[in-house]
This record gives structure tokens, C-alpha cells and sequence, in this order.
């Protein structure tokens, strides 16, 4: 059962965290009636809290615009959670800018009880961050203005470094923004190619929102798109490999951005372009059932060199 203090938290915290709430949800919410709520609102409101009120049998709550609440109450595992949550996005360079995690992070501790401050402190100093990641950085502000324009579905114009090194404009319909394996990507329609690409974030030279607008599709899966399209880069060397396992059991290993996978009689067929094999090979002597190399011929020759080399080592 909750205590009258911490309904009253709660019912604060609805306030914060809605628009508008009507007192049948708060009630729903924190399970007491109407009228234990409409008590509540008072008791909040006799504080010094600017709660507006519409009023009628489905009246709505809402804080007074422009009001800013006191500091933050945290309990320990929201703590901890705002602690490792910043200390993520500090490590592993997400976009935003650090000084700005540090603040936040200093932020958090200066409005924790002292046993809360020490336990922040400790997971600050004592937790140990291990990434083989790349530290893709970009522009400050590029993720916010897509952001703001996949939002408001305004077209932008971009200054983009090609795959080629080649300098580009393109104008751009952003439909989403995905991180995947430490890249950040913009995901849209490429009017100059008139098709949907993908868009490195940190090859973004420059990027202004227009005036122009689109319509997103719908149902959209930006993650398999990211997915497929780096699965489908081209390359010198065409792969194709027969994974003598199931489908299901090839979808567990095989991450869904290294290839394509179609199941056969045989078991699964692999298939990608790339540039260099050496990865793959190893990759591929980490699986844990049969394969067979269909192409290229220059695949199977390192594979042959690999093994020999391990076995001049092993004596």
C-alpha cells in the first residue's frame, strides 16, 4: 500500500510527466477515488504548487505553463539508473556534448540525499566501461535538427562526404535515425538518387531544415532497412556460403547486418559482398557447425593458409 506522502509524490510526478491528466486516471493510477484525488490537488495546491483545474465530473489537472518544478526526488534505483544512464552515453560518446553529461551527472548528485550522493559516486569511479565499438563523432546539433525535422517530416538539405570521399548535396526526406554496431545512421528518401538511403551521421558536413515537407510511410522498419542495406554494400568479392544449420539457429549467430541468409534443402545460404576476407575467415572458424565456401575461391585459400599456420604453431 502506498503512504499519503508517497500518493502525493506520485500525483506530482503525473503532473510532470502529462499535459493534462483528468482525475479519473490519477485515481485509476495510485487506486483511490475521485474524490481522494480532488484532496489531493488541494493538499498540493494549499503547498504553493500552481495546479490548474477544469472542473466538471471528466475535469483534467495540469501544471500552471512555465512553472518549474523544485529539485528532483530520486529513489535509490532511479538513482542508479540516471547514473548509468549518463555514464553510458558519456563512454560511449554518444551525441551529445560531455559537458553537458557532466552537468547533468552533477546535477543529479547535488539534488540526492547523502546516502544516494555516495552510492552515484561510487558507480561513477568504481564501474568500468569495455567497448570495441568505433567512436563515431559528428557535428554537435545534427542529431537534434534531424531529430526536430523526422518530427515535424520537413525535408532537409545535406552536405554529405560520400562512402567514395566524394563531396555531395543531396535534399533528404529523414524518416528515422538508427544507431547500430557504434555508427549513427539517417535513414530517408534521397531525392537526388530517388530511392531511400542511408546516411552515415558523421560523414554530415552540414544539414538545413526547409520549408518543404513529406509523408513517412507506414510501418516502416528502420532497423531492418540499416540492416539489409549494410548487409548489401558492394564489394570486390562475392560471398556465398552453405551453413549447414537451420535458419533459426543462423539467425542467432549471424549478426542480420553481415549478410543475407536463405534457408535451402541444405541449410542456409550465405551470401554478401566484401572487401576484405580475412575477418570473415576467422569469423567463420568460430561457428559452431559445418560450413561450406561456395565462392570466392580466394576465401577458401586463406581458410587453407589459417589452418596451416595453426598448425605449424600447435608443432
Amino acid at each position: 500500500m502506498y503512504s499519503q506522502t508517497a500518493r502525493l509524490l506520485i500525483v506530482l510526478e503525473l503532473l510532470q510527466s502529462h499535459d493534462e491528466i483528468s482525475g479519473a486516471e490519477i485515481a485509476k493510477k495510485i487506486e483511490v477515488s475521485r474524490r481522494t484525488v480532488r484532496r489531493y490537488i488541494v493538499m498540493l495546491q494549499d503547498m504553493g504548487i500552481p495546479i490548474e483545474a477544469d472542473q466538471g465530473r471528466h475535469g483534467a489537472y495540469r501544471l500552471q505553463r512555465g512553472y518549474e518544478m523544485p529539485p528532483l526526488l530520486f529513489t535509490e534505483s532511479e538513482a542508479t539508473a540516471m547514473t548509468l544512464g549518463l555514464l553510458t552515453m558519456q563512454k560511449f560518446h554518444f551525441p551529445v556534448e560531455m559537458a553537458a553529461v557532466e552537468g547533468a551527472l552533477a546535477k543529479v548528485k547535488r539534488s540526492l540525499p547523502e546516502k544516494l550522493i555516495h552510492q552515484a559516486q561510487s558507480i561513477q569511479e568504481n564501474v568500468i566501461f569495455n567497448t570495441s565499438l568505433p567512436q563515431s563523432g559528428f557535428k554537435t546539433g545534427v542529431i537534434e535538427s534531424l531529430s526536430t525535422a523526422i518530427q515535424q517530416h520537413q525535408q532537409v538539405r545535406l552536405a554529405y562526404i560520400s562512402r567514395a570521399g566524394d563531396n555531395t548535396e543531396r535534399v533528404f526526406d529523414p524518416y528515422g535515425i538508427v544507431f547500430n554496431e557504434g555508427y549513427w545512421y539517417a535513414v530517408g528518401y534521397c531525392h537526388l538518387r530517388q530511392d531511400l538511403r542511408l546516411f552515415r551521421l558523421d560523414r554530415i558536413v552540414a544539414l538545413e531544415k526547409s520549408n518543404a515537407t513529406f509523408d513517412r510511410p507506414k510501418r516502416f522498419d528502420l532497423l531492418n532497412y540499416v540492416h539489409n542495406s549494410i548487409a548489401s554494400i558492394p564489394g570486390p568479392y562475392q560471398v556465398e556460403i552453405v551453413l549447414k544449420t537451420s535458419i533459426d539457429h543462423a539467425r542467432q549467430v549471424i549478426p542480420p547486418d553481415l549478410g543475407t541468409l536463405h534457408p535451402t534443402n541444405g541449410g542456409v545460404v550465405f551470401r554478401r559482398e566484401i572487401d576484405y576476407l580475412e575477418w570473415l575467415a576467422y569469423f567463420l572458424l568460430n561457428l559452431n557447425f559445418p560450413v561450406i565456401i561456395a565462392q570466392p575461391a580466394e576465401l577458401r585459400d586463406m581458410l587453407r593458409h589459417i589452418g596451416n599456420k595453426a598448425i605449424e604453431m600447435a608443432g
